[in-house]
């Protein structure tokens, strides 16, 4: 699919309502879980190891209707992208945690949000970009014609977007140092020499370390989000919480612990809307036995 048509196609998409995206995307969700494939034994295999102490029923249970809900993001995206910000913000019914802000809002020091692929991500955003000058980490997509488009939607609210490169990296140290917020998608498998193996759900997964110098260097405020969908397309629940204590550790192994920790107290929450088909173990630590 060329870019011009995906651009067409999410654009065409935008006119759906959020009710109705979402049951489109839960639908096809349902749809695909049924016929099986690759998306479907990764669920099952993250979930099995993530879960061990759940039986065969409630892994099928579960796998089903995560991706059920990874359908309703993947339709969310077109409207985030295309509608107007305000209209998206809108769609945010409760925010809590917003006296975590206090520390940032007083000048103190620089904000880093940490926001797993939990819920929206997307609105999670947006609603930190509409009241901050905010930077965040972006990996270009695979498709040429697409970045541009990218760059233009992600940074319609004055987000400004920065490269996953070397230059990128040192403008997030100066962000963060001049007390600006930086957003960060903490649950991603880094590049071997971005990362080291941390527990996650007692797995040993290669763990970005980005996030740990960042705080150390800087002193920065971690503090971790989410965009909880709620029930029957009322809207979103903008979720702060502090960050496990041992991020802001200077012993490298403690912070990573912790950050995998904050990312797994999130998923507690709403473990449906996590999304499950993505290979996070697909680094296997010395000794270990490969999960995929």
């Amino acid at each position: 699919m060329t870019s011009k048509l995906i651009k067409l196609t999410l654009h065409l998409l935008s006119f759906l309502s959020l009710g109705r995206a979402q049951r489109l995307g839960r639908l096809l969700g349902k749809i695909y879980w049924q016929f099986g494939g690759r998306a479907v034994e990764t669920t099952r295999k993250n979930l099995r190891a993530c879960y061990p102490n759940l039986g065969t029923e409630e892994i099928e249970n579960l796998g089903r209707l995560s991706l059920q809900e990874t359908g309703a993001t993947a339709f969310e995206i077109p409207l985030m992208w295309e509608w107007p910000v305000e209209r998206c913000l809108g769609l945010i019914r409760e925010v809590e945690g917003e006296h975590l802000l206090e520390d940032y809002q007083n000048g103190h020091k620089g904000l880093l949000l940490l926001a797993p692929h939990l819920g929206n991500w997307e609105l999670a955003g947006l609603f930190f970009a509409s009241r901050y000058k905010m930077a965040a980490l972006y990996s270009p997509p695979n498709q040429p014609g697409l970045e541009d488009y990218m760059k233009e939607v992600r940074g319609r609210s004055g987000s400004e977007l920065v490269a996953t490169n070397r230059r990128g990296i040192m403008r997030l140290f100066t962000i963060l140092r001049e007390g600006g917020v930086v957003g960060i998608l903490p649950d991603q498998t880094p590049i071997r020499e971005g990362g080291e193996f941390a527990p996650f759900f007692g797995i040993p997964a290669l763990t970005m370390t980005l996030a740990s110098k960042l705080i150390l260097k800087t002193g920065a405020k971690p503090l971790i989000t989410y965009a909880k969908r709620l029930p029957d397309g009322q809207g979103f629940k903008i979720v702060i919480r502090e960050a496990e204590a041992g991020m802001s550790s200077s012993d490298l192994t403690l912070s990573l612990a912790a950050l995998n920790q904050s990312v797994e107290k999130c998923i507690a929450d709403i473990p449906t809307q996590y999304q499950w088909e993505y290979k996070r173990f697909r680094r296997t630590a010395p000794g270990e036995k490969p999960i995929y």
